[in-house]
């Protein structure tokens, strides 16, 4: 999951570090698994989650801006694309290009 400097600072002011690839921006998975998430399977930062988590299984395919449900969710399929979450998605991988520079 890429992470936008906004989600990195607002995760860091919660106390939690090494949760992140410096040199990328990406959220450290353990095992296949998201950083955050408990073997149960829920969030630990569910309140203060990065941005790119608030749309997933929503992501969006590269180079072409394709917005698409994750086909790894086994969720997905509970899940509805709208249209405000593609213009969202959007704003979010502009955001990341920019800070990328």
């Amino acid at each position: 999951m890429p992470l936008t400097n906004q989600d990195i600072e607002r995760i860091k002011g919660s106390g939690k570090s090494d949760f992140y690839h410096e040199d990328s921006h990406q959220l450290r998975n353990i095992d296949g698994r998201c950083f955050f998430l408990t073997e149960g399977g829920d969030c630990t930062i569910y309140e203060i989650r990065p941005e790119g988590c608030r749309f997933y299984p929503l992501i969006m395919a590269l180079p072409h801006r394709e917005a698409i449900l994750d086909e790894e969710c086994p969720y997905a399929d509970e899940f509805m694309i709208v249209s405000e979450d593609i213009v969202s998605l959007n704003g979010l991988v502009d955001k990341l290009l920019e800070e990328e520079q």
